[in-house]
Parts: structure tokens; sequence; C-alpha cells
């Protein structure tokens, strides 16, 4: 009888706070969406608004053809508008976006006025996004208080240093990530390290015990302790900004806190619930954002998981080793749904990255505390401390890139990755209730299954000759030669991911670099081939159009020789299969008038390489982003090919009888998730399919490896496929 109460009891309190909850979300939705900053979207407005977070710089961004230039964001509150001659007052949050560097100087509070557009924003927490168009005009200036905090947050990035260690302290100490560089973040992504940069519950728990510590020195009362940790972690929270994941710690603290101060027990577990309740009812847009259920998660495996893990491995092991492994285990078991769903991938290793890390996250912590604390009055003294935890945070940069370079576990993302996540938490729950009924069982078991996932996980996994990299909105293939060399043609428009998949490819030397056009999103990502890789030559077609991006990917192979590939130009290079021929179809030293289709430069879209490239088991064709009129004008040296890679991302601008001509075995149509570009056209794939061409898509199917042998081609995909026998025809 009294279980049954509990659980209504229980049912009651959920059910309020889901209304509540849904209750707080409709009242700030509706706000929002009836504001008249909403109404104004597509307008050229004069904002008057209050900054209300730290501007951060965001890296150059590729929308399809073009490398948008780097810029600033950051949210701030609507207080005017003047749309001509009408003002409107109001108090509403926007996000702002500019390229004028002298926001970077801003600080939370300052009042700002500037001339813009106001776009619709998939950000549910603001009614726009402020795009300013002309120069800020600065209004007011920073408090006294925001000039200070501020002032530390400055100095102690001055005082670190760029390198992947010394761009950790600011990261671990304050969560400022600006001056880690894309591939440091990439690592510790891939390792399961990026929650060390995001101030959270282990950062308020070591700073708090620390204060705590220097407090007994001097009051002898507890309650005025407690006081002034209290204190201490206010003005904490204000130095590294609240962020989810800073309030939800925050308001968990604060619980605790208050609880010691009392004399009560303090009950981590009513404490995580109200610091979830207090955090979604002051800003409800919490829990939509995946760090803050992550930062819940964790905090939960914590307190629920942990402790039973950490008896159940001293079974087996030292109970220190226990006691170490147990925390990060609960918290990627608990974790994994989202992390799989964000990410499609897992990683075996970041269980052992957590541990080797772990020892160094106090001294990083607390040390780099002090020396943010007194870098605006004695940057010698700040400099000398900084340069104590500089070999631990060297050990920490150290550990996310050996593990990062592991493979990981390839899912897929979304609503299949969240049930894959979901499954893996299930198999652990029921390997642990195995290992109660049958205690004997070695945990060398456990050993082995994480090995076999990890294994399962490689891709390619075997011998391959030709594979298509996920590059997102993008091209990048490559071409096999053995001994962890192979021709590269495109490099996509992300660097790291391009890196990445070389990576993953074995490939160290690129004898041959293929520049189909300078579209930035297949010559982007060059900057991450050239990582610790040499390039013997690169073919770039007649056209440098854009010159803007022509030019930057020039200046990166400045050293390397270049040959302008035009029709008829042709090399062969040696594999561990044999010879390989490439040849260049296309573009001729003519001068052409094509038809403008609609998009991002048809002129320079025709001028992409067309090249026929053959081994003795297979042969391919890659053409960029040829449309139709340059697909006309090879169509009389075209025959059928085993590979395509269809052109233009399978764009709907294709030529039907040159696709015919072709009549590809397989196709393979590189592409981004979810793009605003309508590829793969439907039209197309109607139209391969009919051809009985074999259809593999990277927004599907990940990246694509394939081998042909036997007059079969075996195809491998990074999303988890086996090995798929296509026949060659």
């Amino acid at each position: 009888m009294i279980a049954m109460q509990q659980r209504r009891k229980v049912i009651v309190v959920i059910a309020c706070a889901m209304l509540l909850g849904s209750g707080v979300m409709s009242l700030r939705q509706m706000s929002i969406q009836s504001s008249i900053v909403h109404n104004l979207i597509g307008r050229t407005v004069v904002i008057g608004y209050q900054v209300t977070m730290d501007p951060t710089k965001t890296a150059g961004k590729v929308f399809g053809s073009t490398l948008a230039p780097a810029s600033y964001s950051f949210l701030a509150t609507a207080l005017r508008v003047e749309d001509g001659s009408t003002r409107y007052r109001l108090r509403i949050p926007i996000r702002v976006i500019t390229q004028d560097r002298r926001v970077i100087g801003l600080l939370p509070g300052q009042t700002v006025s500037a001339e813009g557009s106001l776009r619709s924003s998939k950000e549910a927490r603001v009614a726009a996004m402020f795009i300013i168009r002309n120069k800020i005009v600065v209004e007011t200036k920073a408090s006294k208080w925001a000039s200070s905090l501020g002032s530390i947050r400055t100095h102690l990035r001055a005082l670190c240093g760029k390198d992947d260690a010394s761009s950790l302290i600011p990261g671990m100490v304050l969560g400022d990530t600006s001056l880690q560089s894309p591939d440091f973040k990439n690592a510790m992504k891939r390792s399961g390290l990026t929650h060390l940069v995001a101030v959270s519950g282990a950062n308020f728990a070591i700073i708090s015990f620390f204060v705590l510590w220097c407090m007994q020195w001097i009051f002898r009362s507890l309650r005025i302790r407690l006081v002034f940790t209290a204190i201490a972690l206010a003005s904490f929270i204000a130095l590294v900004r609240p962020s989810p994941s800073v309030l939800r710690a925050a308001a968990m603290a604060s619980v605790v806190l208050i609880a010691r101060g009392v004399g009560r027990r303090s009950d981590p577990l009513p404490a995580l619930g109200f610091a979830i309740a207090a955090v979604v009812i002051a800003d409800p847009w919490q829990a939509r954002d995946p760090g803050f259920a992550l930062s819940v998660l964790a905090t939960a495996g914590l307190l629920l998981l942990a402790p039973r893990i950490g008896v159940w491995l001293g079974k087996f092991v030292p109970t220190f080793i226990a006691n170490s492994l147990s925390p990060p285990i609960a918290a990627v078991v608990m974790c994994a749904p989202i992390l799989v769903a964000l990410s499609g991938y897992l990683g075996p290793m970041t269980v052992i990255a957590n541990l080797l890390a772990a020892p160094m996250v106090a001294p990083i912590t607390i040390i780099g505390f002090l020396a943010a604390l007194i870098s605006p009055f004695s940057s010698p003294l700040s400099s000398f401390l900084i340069l104590l935890i500089r070999l631990p945070a060297a050990w920490i940069a150290g550990v996310a890139h050996w593990a990062g370079n592991f493979p990981v576990v390839q899912l897929t993302k979304g609503l299949g990755g969240f049930i894959s996540g979901i499954l893996l938490l299930l198999f652990v729950g029921a390997a642990i209730v195995l290992f109660r009924i049958s205690r004997k069982l070695p945990i060398a078991i456990v050993v082995i299954l994480v090995l076999i996932f990890g294994w399962l996980g490689q891709w390619p996994r075997g011998d391959w000759q030709v594979a298509n990299c996920d590059v997102g909105q993008g091209d990048s293939l490559v071409v096999n030669l053995g001994n962890h060399q192979g021709v590269v043609v495109d490099t996509g428009p992300d660097a790291a991911l391009e890196d990445r998949c070389l990576k993953q490819l074995g490939i160290d030397s690129v004898p041959l670099l293929i520049l189909t056009h300078f579209h930035a999103d297949h010559v982007e990502g060059v900057a991450g081939l050239l990582h610790s890789r040499d390039v013997g030559q690169v073919w770039v077609s007649n056209n440098n159009e854009p010159a803007f991006e022509s030019g930057r990917v020039l200046s990166l192979l400045r050293k390397v020789p270049r040959v302008v590939a035009l029709r008829g130009t042709a090399t062969t290079v040696m594999s561990v299969r044999g010879p390989i021929s490439i040849r260049s179809l296309w573009p001729d030293d003519g001068s052409h008038t094509f038809e403008v289709l609609p998009g991002d430069g048809s002129a320079i879209n025709n001028s992409s390489l067309a090249l026929e490239i053959s081994g003795e088991d297979f042969s391919l064709f890659v053409a960029g982003d040829i449309e139709p009129s340059a697909q006309h004008e090879i169509l009389a040296s075209m025959h059928h090919v085993d590979i395509y890679k269809v052109s233009h991302h399978g764009s709907i601008y294709q030529d039907q009888a040159f696709m015919e001509r072709l009549a590809p075995t397989i196709s393979i149509i590189s592409v981004g998730t979810g793009n605003t570009y309508g590829h793969p056209a439907s039209q197309t794939t109607a139209a391969l399919t009919r051809l009985r061409s074999k259809i593999y898509r990277t927004d599907k199917s990940g990246a694509i490896a394939l081998m042909a042998q036997a007059h079969q081609v075996s195809v491998r995909t990074s999303a988890g496929a086996w090995w798929q026998k296509v026949r060659l025809g």
C-alpha cells in the first residue's frame, strides 16, 4: 500500500513537472512568435541591443561553392527596433552575426546599436537572427564588474599560447575554447574528452573543495565558510558565463551547500532534480539543448551507475583501478544514446582516454583558476603558474590525439543513432546482470567485446581500390595505389573531414592531387590533405575562378608542381595491383558559350576536369560539377564504366544520353545530409535506377569503399554495411 502511494506521488510529481515545463515553454514561445522582431523578418532595420553573451569567432563556412568569411556571433537582447520612422520598445532575445572585428571587445551588459537585416532562425530561444551590415555603434561602456571579469578572461587568454597544450588551459578553467584549433577540437571530440573544456559539475566540485579548504584557515564556523564558498561560486559562474552545464552544476551545488548549511544530509539525486527543474523553469530552451542533456545524464551516471560499476569491477581488479574506471564508464554509458545521435559514432577508447586524463584535471583547474585571478595584477606570477600546468595539459592533449586516431564504431545519426545508443545501454545492463549471476566469468570477455566492436567499426577494414570520402556537401575521391599512397580527386569543403578520411584509408602520401575546379566544396579541404602528407603533383582546371578560392588553395600548394590539365592530358601511375591510367577528357582549350543554368556558376562548373580512370579490374569516371552542356561535348568520347561518381552531386542538371552512354554498374553520389539544394534530384536517381545502376549516397551510407575483382565489385560503407557484392556488367 505504501509502495503504491509512493508511486502515485512520483507520477503526480512528474506530471506536474511536465505541465509546468511545457507551460513555461509555451509562454516563452508565444512571446517570441508574437514579438515585433519576428514580424519584421526580412526587413532592414536599426536595432539597439544589450549584449548577453561574449562574442565568439566562427570559422569561415562553405555554403555550396563559396566560402563565407569568418564572422562573430553572440546572443543579445533587443531593446528597441527602428523601422524607418517607426520606433518600437521591447525586450526580446536575438542572435547577432557580424564581420565587424570590434565586437570581440564587447562585454555582457553593454548596449550597442547597428543597422542590419532580420532573418528567421532555427534557434528556438531567439526571435530572429540580426545580420549586421554596417559598423556597430557602442552606446554604453561595460560595468566595472563586467570589465573586471572580462579582464581576467582576456589576460589568461593572452598569457596562454596557441599550441594544443596551452589552448587547453583557458578551456578547462573558464570554458574558453577560442584558442583551440579545429584539428584539436576534433581530436577532443573523437577521444570523448570534450567535456573537459565545458565547465561542469566537476569544475564546481573542485573549486568548492578548494575554497572550503582555504576558508577553514580563516573562519571556524562551517556556515560562514559555506557562505563565502557560495559567493565564490557565484563569481565563478559570472566569470565562466552561464552556459547550460554551468547553470545545472551551479543549481545542484547551491542545493548541496544549503543542505550542508542547515545540517541536513545532502542527497545528490534530489539536488540534481531540483537543478534540472530550476534551470528549465528559468530557461525552458535548455531542455532542448544537447549539452544540457549530456550534462544531466553524465551526472546521473556518476550518481546511479558509477558506485555499482565500481563494486562490480572491484571483484576483478584492484579497488583504486575500479574506482578510476567506474566514473568514465558510467558517464559514457548514460550519454551513449545522445552522443551517437549527435555524432553518428561511438569511440571505444573514450573510457581509457578519460581514465588517463582524469588525474590531471584537478591540478589544472585549481592552479589555472589561481593564474586567471591574478593575471590582471601579476603577469609574471600568472605565467609561472601556467608553466606549472603546461605539462599536465600537454599530457591531456597527447591523450586526445592518441585516442582520437583509434577507429570508432560507426553508427547512424539522429533517431537511428539514439536507438543504437539505447541498445548499447541495455547491453551493458544485461552484461551486469549476467556477471552478477555468474561471477566467475572473466572480465576479459568485456575487453574482447570492446575490441570486436572497435574492429567492426573500422572503415574500410580490408583491401580497397576506390573510396569516396564522406565530406558533407562536397566531393573527395581516392584511388588506392598501395603502400599508403593514393591519387586524390578533390578534397571537399572541410579540412578536418578530409584529414580524417585519409587517415582512415591509411593514405600518407599523394603522388597526384586532382582539383576538378575551384568551388569551395571541392577544394577547401586541401589544408587537411596537406596535414603530414606530401603531394607530388597537382592537376587543375584552366579556369581560376573564383579567384579568391583559387588564390587561397594555390598558395597552400605553391611548392607542388602544377599542371593545367586539358583534353588529352594523361598519365599512368603504378599501384601494387598494376598500372592505373588517368586521362582528361575535358576541358579543351577552345572558347565555348554554354547555357547558364540556375545555381552557383555554370561557367565554372562546366570547366571542371572530366577524368577517365582505369585499372586492370575497374573503370571509373569522375567529372566534378559539369552540366549538360559540357556533358554533351564529351559524349562521343564516352563508353560504359564500372563506377560513375555522379556529376554535380546528382543535381537535376544531367544529360540523359550521357548517363545512358556511361551505363554505370555503380553510381556514387557525394552529397550532404539535409542539404538545401535538393541534391540528389529524384529525376537523376530515377534515371540511374532505370539503367540498373546500384546507387550509393554519402548522406545515407557515409563513406564508400570499393574493391573490384573477378568481375564483381565489393562495396563497404562507413555507416555499418558489410561488404556487398555487385556483379559487373
